[in-house]
């Protein structure tokens, strides 16, 4: 017997990959998750093809997932935006004023980490990953 039209277009195509974030030091504002396979767009992952990007509440956001993850090699970066502008804002152009973290718990040293310490190994299964939120000021 065949499967109806559509059927197989509605399973999920990939991976759901769980992030829990911890550290959070308010509910203020969102949290911006994008998760690319592009180094060359990592952290910030505008304008890749290669990623996916999640918005929550800051509220609801100790737990954030990505849906239908391709598998590959990926890296995950998250930015709690408290003032919900879009954008990673900064004190004199230069330290973070709002919380970020990243997949691996990458060291950040006078900048964020290169995408192979960020890198993570997505498979056909579902996994998890905690990020922990850090905050200079």
């Amino acid at each position: 017997m065949a499967a109806p039209a559509g059927y197989l277009a509605a399973r999920p195509a990939g991976a759901q990959v769980t992030i829990e974030i911890t550290n959070m030091r308010n509910h203020e504002g969102v949290v911006r998750a994008c998760m690319t396979r592009d180094a060359d767009r990592f952290p910030r992952c505008q304008g890749s093809t290669q990623g996916y990007h999640v918005v929550v509440p800051a509220g609801q956001a100790t737990t954030v997932r990505f849906n239908n993850v391709a598998p590959g090699k990926y890296a995950i970066a998250v930015l709690h935006d408290e003032n919900d502008n879009g954008k990673a804002d900064r004190v004199l152009g230069m330290m973070p004023r709002e919380g970020f973290g990243f997949s691996n718990d990458a060291p950040v040293n006078m900048g964020p980490p290169a995408f192979s310490e960020a890198a993570i190994d997505v498979g056909a299964t579902s996994m998890r990953q905690t990020i922990r939120m850090r905050y200079m000021l």
